[in-house]
C-alpha cells in the first residue's frame, strides 16, 4: 500500500505490518522487562543495534547480549522499566521512556555509587518476519553521568543559555 499523505516513506515499509509489528514489539518488550534471556525468540540471529555514541554498534544477537543487556545488567540493578509510548507505522516500532534502575556496578569508568538513576531512551525497531531485524537507538548517556557527578559537557551543554548564564550566540544575517 502506497502511503499517498507522505510519499518520501521508503516503498519497502508495509504499511500492512503495522499491528503485527506492534505485538512483535510488545512481546519482545514484556519479556526482557521480565529478565528473559531468551532473545532468540524475539530478534533475528543477524540482526543490528544501533546506537548513539558510548553505546557502540553490536551485529547479532551474541554481540547485543554480551557487549550490551549483560554489562547495562552489570551496571544497574533493581531495573524498572517505564515505557512512556510506544507507535507503529507498517515494519516499524519506536518507544520512548525510562529505566529506572541502582547504579550497583562499575559505569563508564565510574565504580558502583548505589546511587538511583533515570535511564532515557528512544527506541526504532524493524521488524521483519515476525522478529526484529533493525534497532536504532538513543541512549541519554550524559544525563546518566550527570547524575553520577560527571558533566560530560565540562559545563558547556545548551543547559548554559536555558539557565540564563550565558547569553545564546546568533547568526551575523539574524
Amino acid at each position: 500500500m502506497e502511503n499517498i499523505r507522505n510519499p518520501h516513506l521508503t516503498r519497502d515499509n508495509n504499511l500492512d505490518k503495522t499491528e503485527e509489528s506492534m505485538e512483535t514489539v510488545i512481546r519482545m518488550t514484556e519479556a526482557l522487562q521480565a529478565g528473559s534471556n531468551d532473545m532468540a525468540a524475539h530478534f533475528h540471529e543477524d540482526f543490528h543495534w544501533m546506537a548513539n555514541k558510548g553505546c557502540g554498534t553490536k551485529n547479532g544477537i551474541r554481540e547485543f547480549r554480551r557487549n550490551w543487556q549483560l554489562p547495562l545488567r552489570a551496571a544497574f540493578s533493581d531495573r524498572s522499566y517505564h515505557e512512556e509510548a510506544r507507535l507503529a507505522q507498517g515494519e516499524w516500532v519506536s518507544s520512548f521512556g525510562y529505566i529506572d534502575a541502582i547504579h550497583s556496578g562499575e559505569f563508564m569508568g565510574i565504580a558502583a555509587t548505589g546511587k538511583r538513576v533515570k535511564i532515557k531512551y528512544v527506541d526504532f525497531w524493524k521488524v521483519r518476519d515476525g522478529k526484529i531485524s533493525d534497532n536504532w537507538v538513543n541512549v541519554d548517556f550524559p544525563s546518566v553521568l550527570a547524575q553520577l557527578g560527571v558533566d560530560v559537557f565540562n559545563g558547556n551543554g545548551w543547559e548554559k543559555y536555558d539557565e540564563g548564564r550565558v547569553e545564546p550566540p546568533r547568526p551575523a544575517e539574524d
